[in-house]
């Protein structure tokens, strides 16, 4: 196998994290109506079994930082699969686990601890291995393969569901629909045997010689030579500047600040309000009906890796900030059509046509880019910690939005003659435009750049 193809397979194997991210993210929602009528759920303890995952979620990108520091990223990585892997066994409740919402919920929590780890270290070790030429288009594997696997999975709930009586959904349909995490899961875990460890965590625990035999792997051997010099002349000019770490320096706090900052604004771009309910919004919102739903579920998944794959061939040739810019200007567009059809009461097609305006600008801008720019702005010597800490912000965003959105959409104040159901996208709205000027004060342009070229940028 030759160096390149030996870089795409690795990098792919490891953006099975995303995958599986991806996966449960949908499998959740394809469940949840059944095991809602299977458990008698009231909303409050339906938003509490779907959101409880992002609470391990949080975890889990918290303990990520030490996890990867002191084990290393592969290492995380398989520990990540094995928690998806009981979590997609327990949380379809086989009879050896008490059939109660305290387990399920247990179970989703132990998920939401390997999407935790899994998010963190994926796109950084991705990052880590790649070439700067083409970092950006490698680490935008990580994001298509969270948008395959919420595509992915649309198409299996709707196979398993679609093949059984809706009384047998309710039964035990559910049941199949996590079971079926058990196969992407099993695979992830078997493939990360086979890939090598990051050279850069290789060099900062003085395992230089296994780093360079990675990097000859990975790249010719001058370039491979280039790139190992240049992760030494960092770590010690670090060592000779600072024995230890300082994360309340001015310097180190405020890239910590940038990072957390944009990667807490991808959430409150509204994206996982749209995938976590797009149903109720087809539904509801949008006035369509129930029969119409998981068709413009899929549509939507389909635009979602559809506008990833151009991201992934834009990014190293365009930039980072550019695709920000052009994303969020399509974002606005999208969510004004939404806001202002049900502003007018007027919903339709135009409104639909905003939902998948919206998730093709998130998906050549915010939802990539991101990753690519959280695994690239951090310094080796920091990289893991502010990176689980930007991670684990992330998160808490999610939270936040998936627990308020339901809140905010039945509130008299969304609902009155002026608003009409619209308030949560101009809301959304105002958020976008604050990530363009963020954006455009704060974040550096990443393109082209070694990880250690990046850190003088800093400086």
């Amino acid at each position: 196998m030759n160096k390149k193809s030996f870089l795409l397979l690795i990098t792919i194997i490891s953006a099975l994290g995303g995958l599986l991210f991806g996966y449960d993210t949908g499998v959740i929602n394809g469940a949840q109506f059944y095991f809602s009528k299977y458990f008698e759920l009231s909303d409050a303890l339906k938003g509490w079994v779907v959101g409880s995952a992002l609470l391990g979620c949080f975890a889990g990108a918290i303990i990520a930082g030490k996890l990867s520091i002191k084990i290393g990223r592969k290492q995380s990585l398989i520990i990540s699969a094995v928690l998806f892997a009981i979590s997609a066994y327990g949380s379809g409740l086989p009879s050896i686990f008490p059939e109660t919402v305290t387990t399920l919920v247990i179970f989703r929590i132990i998920g939401g601890l390997g999407i935790g780890i899994a998010s963190m270290n994926a796109p950084m070790y991705i990052a880590e291995i790649a070439p700067s030429s083409i970092r950006g288009k490698m680490v935008t594997y990580y994001q298509l393969a969270i948008v395959i696997g919420f595509f992915s999975v649309f198409l299996v709930t709707y196979f398993i569901g679609d093949n059984l009586t809706q009384a047998e959904n309710i039964e035990f349909g559910w049941r199949r629909m996590f079971w079926s995490e058990l196969i992407p899961s099993t695979l992830f875990l078997v493939l990360l045997f086979f890939v090598p460890r990051s050279p850069r965590w290789l060099c900062l625990k003085g395992k230089n010689e296994e780093a360079i035999q990675v990097l000859n792997k990975l790249q010719d051997e001058k370039s491979a030579l280039a790139d190992y010099n240049e992760i030494q002349t960092s770590l010690e000019h670090e060592k000779a500047h600072n024995t230890e770490v300082n994360y309340f320096s001015k310097l180190i706090l405020s890239i910590i600040i940038i990072g957390t900052t944009l990667s807490v604004l991808q959430q409150f771009t509204g994206i996982n309000a749209v995938l976590y309910y797009g149903a109720d919004i087809f539904e509801k919102a949008l006035g369509f009906g129930q029969e119409d739903v998981l068709a413009q579920q899929i549509l939507l998944a389909f635009i979602n890796v559809v506008f990833t794959f151009v991201a992934m061939f834009t990014v190293d040739k365009f930039g980072r900030k550019p695709l920000i810019y052009i994303g969020s200007c399509g974002m606005i567009i999208g969510f004004l059509l939404i806001g202002v059809s049900l502003q007018q009461q007027n919903v339709g097609i135009v409104s639909l046509l905003g939902v998948l305006i919206f998730i093709a600008s998130f998906s050549l801008s915010m939802g990539p880019v991101v990753w690519v720019l959280l695994s690239e702005m951090f310094p080796n010597k920091i990289r893991s910690v502010a990176m689980s800490i930007a991670v684990a912000a992330q998160w808490a965003a999610n939270y936040v939005v998936s627990q308020a959105f339901p809140m905010v959409v039945g509130s008299e104040t969304n609902n009155n003659s002026f608003w009409n159901g619209s308030l949560p996208y101009f809301i959304f709205i105002f958020f976008i435009i604050i990530i363009i000027i963020v954006t455009y004060k704060l974040v550096p342009e990443t393109k082209g750049k070694s990880l250690e070229q990046l850190e003088d940028a800093w400086k």
